[in-house]
């Protein structure tokens, strides 16, 4: 179909005013944040109701025209932007933005897929709960988003991952039927759970208009410290420790290596150092209660860690004892993916292995480097207490410029460092997705059985191959 008719045509289906067809007033939604994945599309569309996506999708299946849903546009495996070929529509959700409900007493909150994730946490805090997800792009990424990539996060370790804060959904299926399985309930046991087939399909199988999350009551008291060790197996070390003794305390644990943390304080603004001395391996600690106090939950923290120092495992700490200084610290841990890109071009690993191997992976994936890519830097920043590691091999923006095969490079690279985890048990993708980026990984490492499974849910619920097509799956 011509490129004017499917403007008309979808303007048809949500209004005139909520198709942009302009090449200028498109053109940052079909390039990713970090400019390294880009598309073409006929217009953006922004349906305001569920009724409307299911008018433009209905369209779109009956007329072969594909479509690519996007929120925040945050992703990192280019998931999140149309391709190359030009008469594809790009579904943007940012105008259904509406928190349709929180119940306090239920513990839960109903909104739209186009709610800004630090948007449903602030609704959770004035009602005196909270919406545990958090992660670096908050102020920008969509629910939607979140939920069809199954985001992690730096809560995990306490809360898991977004499929476990989902309680219901509402998704418009690839031929426009609406399900509506928006509830509450904590337990459902009438038939398949359709809802976890659709967090984290990342828009292949339908697109998430709305759902029904998760609240938990609102921490009074916290604790943060930073600590810091000689080597990364000291530090899984003590992590394991800390959750044996915090179980249900803990909810951040994340390791940042010497050659990360100093690549933040480099580029963040208004960082600063908190050690003396540098360590090898920095691990950023957090707890949270819902009774007692902040000073009182501090002076436990303080009093373990005493004993760790005594034993000689902890090389230094910083215990933060204000608001501004518990701040202070997390700003280095989130100014990460801002100051590698500042640094030179990052690539970035996002795998997961059992906790108690990461120094294994760490050691090996090293020496590897060192053999294959001695130019490079490997820089590592993860969540500990769940085994995701980011292991971004750092080029310098010289070295890569001169980089003749980019892409062959790339996933050689890769391929070198997922053999590792999967020799261990791990995966490629822990908590970033599939996207366009990594399906030659779903044919390499995945169970064929299960990528064959897949597949055919795709072609029951999707057969024309409308929704999202060459993200995930291998043809």
């Amino acid at each position: 179909m011509e490129t004017e008719k499917i403007v008309e045509a979808m303007r048809e289906c949500v209004g005139a005013t909520d198709v942009v067809g302009n090449a200028v007033e498109m053109a940052h939604h079909l390039i990713d944040w970090r400019k390294r994945h880009s598309g073409v599309a006929a217009c953006v569309v922004f349906p305001r109701s569920v009724e409307q996506v299911s008018r433009v999708l209905a369209f779109c299946n009956a007329n072969g025209i594909k479509v690519f849903p996007q929120g925040g546009n945050t992703s990192v495996c280019g998931g999140s932007v149309p391709d190359a070929n030009g008469s594809s529509i790009l579904l943007n959700l940012a105008k259904m933005n509406r928190i349709v409900e929180l119940n306090a007493a239920d513990n839960s909150v109903t909104v739209e897929a186009g709610c800004i994730l630090a948007d449903i946490q602030q609704a959770a805090l004035d009602a005196d709960r909270m919406f545990p997800l958090t992660l670096g792009a908050e102020g920008s990424c969509q629910i939607g988003g979140n939920i069809s990539t199954n985001a992690g996060g730096t809560n995990v370790v306490r809360f898991g991952n977004t499929r476990d804060l989902v309680l219901g959904l509402q998704v418009v299926l690839a031929d426009g039927r609406i399900w509506n399985g928006l509830r509450t309930l904590r337990k459902n046991n009438s038939g398949y759970d359709l809802r976890n087939l659709f967090v984290g399909a990342e828009g292949t199988l339908g697109i998430v208009t709305a759902a029904s999350l998760k609240l938990y009551p609102r921490p009074c008291a916290k604790a943060t410290t930073m600590l810091g060790f000689h080597d990364v197996r000291a530090a899984v070390t003590e992590g394991v420790k800390l959750q044996a003794r915090f179980p249900s305390e803990l909810v951040g644990l994340e390791v940042i290596s010497r050659s990360e943390f100093e690549i933040s304080l480099k580029h963040a603004a208004k960082t600063r150092n908190p050690f003396e001395k540098t360590p090898e391996w920095v691990v950023l600690v957090e707890l949270a209660a819902t009774s007692g106090s902040s000073e009182a939950l501090t002076d436990q923290l303080t009093d373990y860690l005493r004993g760790s120092f005594e034993e000689g495992t902890i090389q230094d700490a910083v215990v933060a004892s204000t608001e501004q200084q518990r701040a202070d610290l997390w700003k280095i841990r989130h100014s990460v993916t801002e100051s590698n890109m500042k640094e030179g071009m990052g690539l970035t690993h996002d795998i997961a292995v059992p906790t108690y191997r990461i120094p294994d992976f760490v050691e090996q994936a090293g020496e590897a480097l060192a053999r294959h890519y001695p130019d490079t830097v490997p820089v590592v920043v993860g969540h500990m207490g769940d085994g995701n590691l980011h292991y971004i091999v750092m080029f310098s923006h010289e070295h890569w410029a001169r980089i003749s095969d980019k892409p062959r490079t790339q996933l050689e690279l890769s391929h070198l460092l997922y053999d590792i985890a999967a020799g261990m048990g791990g995966t490629f993708s822990a908590e970033h997705g599939i996207g366009a980026l990594h399906v030659p990984e779903m044919s390499k490492y995945k169970d064929p059985v299960e990528v064959a499974l897949m597949q055919s849910i795709k072609n029951l619920l999707d057969p024309l191959d409308t929704m999202n097509p060459r993200r995930v799956l291998p043809k």
